[in-house]
This record gives structure tokens, C-alpha cells and sequence, in this order.
């Protein structure tokens, strides 16, 4: 009979809480998937050519995880609460009854162990699915392809998921425990209400609320601009204002509350029950507002530079060059043809790199006179401040790069006598610098060489020479054979060959199997050699790190902050239930009470949620502005478009979470009327 009564009221608990129980699938979700990274296909991948990266990836997982479960305690602190108030007169009257405490509290432990091991039971194998289609689609998007992958199920993580999720829920049911062994039988028994509170001085909060938008104004301010970045010190003091900003805001906003009341003073219905309400779950609580709109605001800032870096890798230039050699042209023909790998690589071409001589002058002067008379623009400056280092330059022969060019389906260059090609790494390339080089250009300045004047023609050149790091070139001249030959010594130029793989070979086998495929190979030639996969490598690991561990805290802080919202309202309205009664008594009927309670859900989660959408936007903006890769920075615009559309996404998100917690009241209420309905 007693796990009869523990069957039956885990059930009923898991339905009158089924946003609560559906948060906690969605973690033990999280939890599993964080744990079994080290399975993912492109994990496994990348452990082969960036371990050493990998390993502290691997070290930063339980510092995350911990992490995870500190804040994901409260939700489930805030959560148990809720159920035990919920439940109070019932288990008031199980005592009543004579069951004593100790069996009581066995009773609650019974139940918490059996929805754990229910929610487990629903949860993982959702988890193990998800995981095994997160790694089959990254797997596709980097050209890892499906060849080589293989169905992992990751016991350590299932065992650090249960035991992490059932520390969390036992710990949180010892404290709940101990405060309810404390309650005597009339307080269990006993419908609460909110207590009173102090009455406020309304000069004090509208200072409150002009402060919080003045301090909140700053630390954007200091955000956007990257003084935050600057230093330690500077980053702390942003986040304090900001943090006292928005903790000001939320004690502050009760005043709209008041302005809202005195307007409506003198209407009939339900409004003004609405607004009193409200008032006393946002005037009177503002500080969990507030955390729950920091957590929201942090999920929302996660969430769009964890996408946005994802898509700068996704979408970014297609690469041409798949090898780089050294050494001897002759040499390195005779091996790739002796190991047959003619068959897998399509083109094999000398790309000439070498520094100005020294006994020749060279003056960039003119180049850095048009930039100064550029029209005024972003980065304009920083522009400035590089150029004054380009005084000793790289040269690249012009039939090396039009060879790249060639393969990359790009148009040649033709440089007459005196002329050369502007050329700037990407690497080097910050914000809007290449565009305003490409606005210079097209009035055609001039570089001199040896007090000779060559024009610049009209573009500048950014593919790389080389597939990774070999040599890195801010900025540089492409120019004609014979000027090349004239102006670089044999001691003073480096020959390197690179080489590009055959479209048909990497379409049968993807991008990444066709590489190691060849690696294999070459390994066994003594050929000194890079290929693409490192470059690719070191971006792919960034992006993994950034974007995993950012889209899993943001869905951690989304998941604790609107549950924490919705089950704090719940435990509100539980409390008022004896006003909710004598508006019963007075003729109000179940929908105005319903249409009631659910415009105060809206106004309790519109106000944080807006902030924090909000702050989102600046926030969002200085992580660009601040952790952002050069390929990122040079495209800040649209990555705020993408972020303005996770934010709306995520809006959407709040917006069904709302609902849910509207049904949960429509169903409290519904309740209430009912027992007020046998009492009379």
C-alpha cells in the first residue's frame, strides 16, 4: 500500500508539475550530451591533429558541468518548494491521520527516487539520440562526412548524468526536509497568505529607476566601445555597474506599477486585482527578477555568439589549397609519383615568396596620403596605424599567385612594367580596413622601390598563398616575374609548393577523409609538408569549444531562469488563493479569474524578458567586440543580424514557455473553485 500511494502520488506530482518535470528531462538532455563530447566524430577528429587543444577542452568539461549543476540546484530548490507548498495540506493531514514524520519524510524520499529514476528513464535515451544527430550533422557541415562514424554510447557519461542528477535532487530535498520537520500541524494545515510589507517612498524608487538606466546606459557603453576589454580591472567594474544597473531597474519599475493603479483607480473588474498583484510580485520581489532577467540575458548573449561563431565557420570563403610542400620541386614530383599520388592530387605548382632586398629603399608614402584623404570611416585609424609598419615588404610572383587564382576559378592579374597588386592576409584584415583599402585603391596610389614609382592597380588580394601558417603576410606586393627576380635574392626567397586535391576524390570521400586518407601516405615519404587540415583544425577546434560550451550554459541559464519565474509566480498565486476565493464569492466566475491570472503571467515575464533582450543586444555586441576571431570582426554586422534573430528565436521560445505556465495556473484556479465550491 505504501508504494501503491508513492505510485500514485509521484504521477499526480510529474501532471500538476509537468513544466518542472519537463525542465529536468531537458537537463539530464544537457548533462549527457556536454559529457559525451569526447565521442562526437569531429571530437575524435580533431584529438588526431589538435590534442594537445583537446585535452584542455577536455579539462574545462567538469569546471562547466559543476557549474551546471550549482545553478541547476536552485531550479530544482525552487521547484521542490513549490511542490511541498503545494502539497501542504495534504500532508498536514497525513499526520493527522497518523503517519509520523519520519515515515512522512521516507514517503517524499520514495517519491523524489522514483520520479528521478522516471525522468532518467525518459531522458538518456533522448539524450543518446540527440547526441548521435548532433554528431552526424556537424560531422556533415565540416566535410567530416558519415563514412567513418560509428554509434557510441558513453557509459561514463550516463553515470556522471545520474549521479550528478540525483545529488542535485537529494540535496535539494534535505534542505526542503529540514525546514518542513520544523512546521507545526496548524501551519501545514493553514491556507497563507503573502505577508504584509513595508510601504515605499515613491521619490526613493523613481531615483531607483533612473539610476538603473543611467548605470545600465555606462556599462553598454563601456561594452561596445571594448574599454571593458582593456584589462581586468576595467571588465569587473563594467560588470559591477551593469549588475547595480539592472538590480536598481527592477526596484525602480514598481513606480509604472503605481502610475498604472492611479490611472485605473476608479475602473470596475478585475484590473485593478491584476495590477495589486503584480505589484506585489514585482514590486515587492524585484531582486529575483532580476537574477532571472541576468540569467536570461546571459542564455540570450550565449546563445547568438555560440550560432554566430558556428556560422562563421560554416559560411565562410570556400579554401583552394588543400597541401603546402618544402624543399626540392624535383624531389618532391619524384615522391608523390612513386607513392602514386598523382591519382588523388589534381595540381602541383611553385608559389615564390621572398623580402625586398635591403640594399633597395622603399617608401609606402603615397599609399598612406590617399587613406588619410579617405572619407572619414570606421577603422580608419587602425588602418593607418598598420600601414606605418609596411616599410620593408614581401614580394609574390605574379605567375605563383595566378596560378591560385586560376584554381580558385578567380580572374588573373595583369601588371604592366611599373605596376603591382596590393596584397593583405585576411589574418591581418581587422573590421573595415580591406574595404576601405579597396575605396584607396580605386584612385590608383602608388608605392616607390628604390626611389621608382609603381602604381597600384585597383583590388586587393587576399587568398592565402599557403594552407596554414608557414609564412603569414600582412601586407605585401604581388609583381611582375622579372621585377621579382630583380628585387629578391636567392637567399632572400622561399620556394613553396602547394598543391590542391581532385574535386572527384574529395566528393567520393569528403573534405577530411580524403586528407588523412593522403596524410597517411605522405607520412611515409619523409616529405616536409602542411596541410589544410591543421589550419582547418585549429578553426574547427575554436569553433567547437566556442560554440558548444556557449549553446549548452545558455540553455542551462534559459532553463533555471524561466523555471525559477514560473514556479516563484505559482508559489505567489498558491499563497493568494484565499483571494482568489473571496473574489469567488463576489461573482467573479472562472474565466475573468483565468484572464486575470494570465495577463499578470505576461507582465511578469514580459518585464525581464524585454530587459534582457535588451541588454542582450549589448551584450551580444561586446563579445564581438571583444572574443571575436578576425574573420568574425569583419563581419559584425551581419552577425548581428544573426544574433537579432536567435534573440527572436529564443522570444518565441519565452513565449510557448509563458503558455505553459498559463495552462499550470488555469489549472490552480480551476482547482481552487472547486474546493470553494464543497466548502459551501
Amino acid at each position: 500500500m505504501f508504494f501503491d500511494l508513492v505510485r500514485k502520488n509521484s504521477k499526480r506530482n510529474r501532471k500538476e508539475n509537468g513544466l518542472f518535470f519537463s525542465s529536468l528531462i531537458i537537463s539530464i538532455i544537457a548533462f549527457y550530451i556536454i559529457l559525451s563530447l569526447q565521442n562526437q566524430d569531429v571530437i575524435v577528429f580533431l584529438k588526431k591533429i589538435e590534442s594537445d587543444a583537446i585535452d584542455k577542452l577536455f579539462l574545462l568539461i567538469p569546471v562547466i558541468y559543476g557549474f551546471s549543476l550549482f545553478i541547476l540546484f536552485f531550479l530544482v530548490y525552487f521547484a521542490g518548494k513549490y511542490q511541498l507548498d503545494r502539497r501542504s495540506h495534504e500532508l498536514g493531514m497525513y499526520i493527522m491521520l497518523g503517519m509520523r514524520r519520519r515515515k512522512l519524510l521516507f514517503l517524499l524520499l520514495v517519491e523524489e527516487v522514483w520520479n528521478s529514476i522516471f525522468s532518467l528513464l525518459i531522458g538518456i535515451p533522448i539524450a543518446v539520440f540527440l547526441s548521435e544527430v548532433i554528431s552526424l550533422v556537424i560531422a556533415k557541415i565540416v566535410g567530416l562526412g558519415i563514412i567513418g562514424h560509428r554509434f557510441s554510447l558513453s557509459l561514463t557519461a550516463i553515470i556522471g548524468t545520474i549521479i550528478g542528477y540525483f545529488i542535485i535532487r537529494l540535496f535539494a530535498l534535505m534542505i526542503l526536509c529540514a525546514q518542513f520537520s520544523k512546521k507545526q500541524i496548524n501551519i501545514l494545515l493553514t491556507e497563507t497568505q503573502e505577508k504584509k510589507h513595508k510601504k515605499t517612498n515613491n521619490s526613493i524608487i523613481l531615483i531607483q529607476l533612473l539610476s538603473g538606466i543611467v548605470l545600465l546606459v555606462i556599462a553598454y557603453s563601456n561594452a561596445i566601445k571594448g574599454n571593458a576589454w582593456e584589462n581586468t580591472l576595467f571588465m569587473g567594474t563594467t560588470v559591477i555597474i551593469g549588475l547595480c544597473g539592472m538590480f536598481l531597474l527592477f526596484h525602480g519599475i514598481g513606480i509604472l506599477f503605481q502610475i498604472v493603479l492611479t490611472q485605473h483607480k476608479n475602473k470596475n473588474g478585475l484590473r485593478i486585482f491584476t495590477f495589486r498583484q503584480l505589484q506585489e510580485s514585482v514590486f515587492h520581489k524585484p531582486n529575483m527578477l532580476a537574477i532571472s532577467s541576468l540569467l536570461i540575458m546571459m542564455a540570450l548573449c550565449l546563445f547568438s555568439y555560440g550560432v554566430a561563431v558556428g556560422r562563421v565557420f560554416n559560411y565562410s570563403e570556400r579554401h583552394v589549397l588543400d597541401y603546402t610542400f618544402e624543399g626540392n620541386g624535383q624531389t618532391i614530383k619524384s615522391e608523390l609519383q612513386k607513392k602514386e599520388l598523382d591519382k588523388y592530387i589534381d595540381k602541383l605548382f611553385e608559389m615564390k615568396i621572398g623580402l625586398l632586398n635591403e640594399e633597395f629603399s622603399f617608401s609606402a608614402q603615397s599609399l598612406m596620403n590617399a587613406v588619410k584623404e579617405y572619407k572619414a570611416a570606421e577603422d580608419k585609424d587602425i588602418l593607418l596605424n598598420n600601414l606605418q609598419y609596411f616599410d620593408h615588404p614581401y614580394l609574390i610572383s605574379l605567375s605563383s599567385y595566378n596560378q591560385l587564382l586560376k584554381i580558385a576559378g578567380k580572374s588573373e592579374i595583369e601588371l604592366n612594367k611599373n605596376q603591382a597588386a596590393l596584397y593583405n592576409d585576411s589574418e591581418f584584415s581587422y573590421g573595415n580596413t580591406a574595404n576601405i583599402l579597396r575605396g584607396v585603391l580605386e584612385e590608383r596610389p602608388y608605392i616607390e622601390i628604390n626611389n621608382e614609382q609603381y602604381e597600384l592597380i585597383d583590388g586587393l588580394y587576399q587568398d592565402s598563398i599557403v594552407t596554414d601558417r608557414s609564412i603569414t603576410i600582412s601586407y605585401g606586393l604581388i609583381v611582375p616575374d622579372d621585377l621579382y627576380a630583380s628585387l629578391v635574392s636567392d637567399k632572400a626567397g622561399s620556394s613553396y609548393w602547394n598543391a590542391a586535391l581532385k574535386k572527384a576524390y574529395l566528393k567520393n570521400n569528403g573534405l577530411m577523409q580524403a586528407i588523412l586518407k593522403v596524410n597517411t601516405i605522405l607520412d611515409t615519404t619523409g616529405l616536409e609538408y602542411e596541410s589544410y587540415l591543421q589550419n582547418m583544425g585549429r578553426s574547427l577546434f575554436y569553433t567547437v569549444a566556442a560554440s558548444y560550451t556557449t549553446i549548452y550554459l545558455a540553455i542551462i541559464f534559459l532553463i533555471v531562469s524561466n523555471t525559477v519565474m514560473g514556479v516563484q509566480f505559482l508559489m505567489q498565486q498558491q499563497k493568494a488563493k484565499k483571494r482568489y476565493q473571496t473574489l469567488i464569492s463576489l461573482g467573479a466566475d472562472y474565466q475573468k479569474l483565468c484572464m486575470s491570472a494570465r495577463q499578470q503571467i505576461t507582465w511578469y515575464f514580459s518585464i525581464p524578458i524585454i530587459a534582457a533582450s535588451v541588454s542582450a543586444l549589448f551584450g551580444t555586441r561586446s563579445l564581438f567586440t571583444g572574443v571575436a576571431t578576425t574573420s568574425m570582426r569583419s563581419e559584425v554586422n551581419l552577425l548581428m543580424i544573426i544574433s537579432c534573430a536567435m534573440i527572436l528565436f529564443l522570444g518565441v521560445v519565452e513565449f510557448c514557455y509563458m503558455i505553459s505556465v498559463k495552462r499550470i495556473s488555469d489549472n490552480n484556479i480551476k482547482t481552487i473553485i472547486e474546493i470553494k465550491r464543497e466548502d459551501s
